[in-house]
């Protein structure tokens, strides 16, 4: 090998020995603090986020367990305001049987008390009716009569305004619901189980009777 050939070698080795020294000075030369910057900046973002995405989180639990709390709030007031027209509605209910039951009793009291008086007036309408047919036809035309009868048919008009009614007996089908039989007869112009005599008077208040009918019954 000549010495221009040795030298040429030793030229290239001397060239590689120095590029890989430059590579491992580079590679080892500290960092600069524009890019220690960047990385702290880099992960202060990752950081900021973490607690950002964390805030979010513990916010959307709170929302989460205030809905929560609101139902249930909501819940119990809807109960509340059930039980409520509940009982508004057992109470009205309860209150209308009251009325009603009220209204029936004084209207039973009123109807006892109407029949009670009713029944003292029949006497008196019983004598009125005496009174007339023992007054001979011949002197129906004096005034006293005149007098007495117009008393009887105004007495008679006001019980027939308050309902009170005669029951009709003579020439019916005997009924022990409306007639009082005190005696049978023996009658040509009635059947068996007919009323051929009406002894006394029976009334009815609407759909009571007052006094039953005292009747003979055709046999």
């Amino acid at each position: 090998m000549s010495d221009k050939e040795k030298e040429v070698i030793d030229e290239e080795n001397t060239s590689a020995e120095e590029e890989t020294q430059t590579k491992e000075e580079v590679n080892n030369e500290p960092q600069t603090s524009e890019d220690t910057d960047k990385g702290t900046e880099t992960e202060t973002e990752e950081n900021t986020e973490g607690d950002q995405a964390a805030e979010e989180e513990k916010e959307e639990g709170s929302k989460h367990k205030s809905f929560k709390k609101k139902d249930k709030k909501l819940e119990a007031l809807e109960n509340q305001k059930k039980e409520l027209e509940d009982k508004v509605m057992r109470q009205m209910a309860e209150f209308e049987n009251y009325r009603k039951r009220t209204e029936k009793e004084k209207a039973t009291m009123f109807e006892m008390g109407a029949k009670s008086v009713i029944e003292k007036m029949l006497p008196i309408v019983d004598n009125f009716e005496r009174g007339l047919a023992s007054v001979p036809q011949e002197n129906q035309t004096d005034p006293i009569y005149e007098g007495m009868n117009l008393i009887y048919k105004q007495l008679m008009g006001e019980l027939d305004k308050l309902g009170v009614k005669p029951i009709e007996a003579l020439g019916q089908e005997f009924n022990p619901d409306l007639h009082n039989a005190v005696m049978q007869v023996e009658s040509e112009e009635f059947e068996e189980g007919i009323v051929a005599q009406e002894l006394q008077k029976g009334y009815m208040y609407r759909d009571s009777v007052v006094r039953h009918s005292m009747v003979a019954v055709a046999q």
